[in-house]
Parts: structure tokens; C-alpha cells; sequence
């Protein structure tokens, strides 16, 4: 069982896709400190506010002592576009990877010709002419 186990583990795909799991962890990140630390700034001087930080408060809080906000209740927009944008980006990038990767397949893997043989008008001469002798 053990021999099995490890046959599967170690087949190409298997081993590809852990890779491109583990890339694509990375690369999120990397979308998230993008999206985080540059675009939002950005678009937050359109509205005068952090990006992330944007929400509709739907009830107001109170403020207890340590200066926290209790009890109040917000819709979080703007932490969902943020999320929504690094999405975005990821599919976009990861689309471009796939038809760079399938563009190249096809390049490196030509369809082999067909061996050419006798057609069937040959092969049924030659029973033919088998058959007369």
C-alpha cells in the first residue's frame, strides 16, 4: 500500500499541481500587498478615506471606555472590493500562464502523419489478383 501511495504521489500531475498551489499561495499574497499598498491608497484619495477602511454603517456603536467602538453594525464594502480586485488580478494572470502554457504545448506537439499504406482500391486489387491465382 505503502509503494502505491507513493507511485500516485510522485505521478507528474499530482506533483504539478502542489507546485502551482504552492506558487499560486505566493502569488496571492503578493496581488494582496499590491491591491493593499498601492492601489488602495490611490483610490482612497478619490475618497478622501483608507480603501479598505470605506463601510456603510448601518447602526451606530458606543464607545466604551479603552475608545473601541461596541455594537456597531457596517457593511464592509470596501475590504470586499479590495478582495474582489485581488481576485481579479490573480484570474487574470493565471489565465495568461494557462494560454501561454497551452500555446506552447501546441508548438512542441505536432500531430503525427498517418503511416501511408495501400488504400482500400490497392488492398482489393491485390485479393483480387490473389484470388485469380
Amino acid at each position: 500500500m505503502l509503494k502505491e501511495f507513493k507511485e500516485f504521489a510522485m505521478k507528474g500531475n499530482l506533483v504539478d499541481i502542489a507546485v502551482g498551489f504552492v506558487m499560486g499561495a505566493a502569488f496571492n499574497k503578493v496581488v494582496a500587498s499590491f491591491t493593499g499598498g498601492i492601489v488602495s491608497p490611490l483610490i482612497g484619495l478619490l475618497f478622501d478615506t483608507d480603501f479598505k477602511d470605506m463601510k456603510y454603517i448601518m447602526e451606530e456603536g458606543t464607545v466604551n471606555e479603552a475608545g473601541e467602538t461596541v455594537g456597531e453594525v457596517a457593511l464592509l464594502y470596501g475590504e470586499f472590493l479590495t478582495n474582489v480586485l485581488d481576485f481579479i488580478i490573480v484570474a487574470f494572470v493565471m489565465f495568461m500562464v494557462v494560454k501561454g502554457v497551452n500555446r506552447m504545448k501546441k508548438k512542441e506537439e505536432p500531430a503525427p502523419e498517418a503511416p501511408a499504406g495501400p488504400t482500400e482500391i490497392e488492398l482489393l486489387q491485390e485479393i483480387r489478383d490473389s484470388l485469380k491465382k
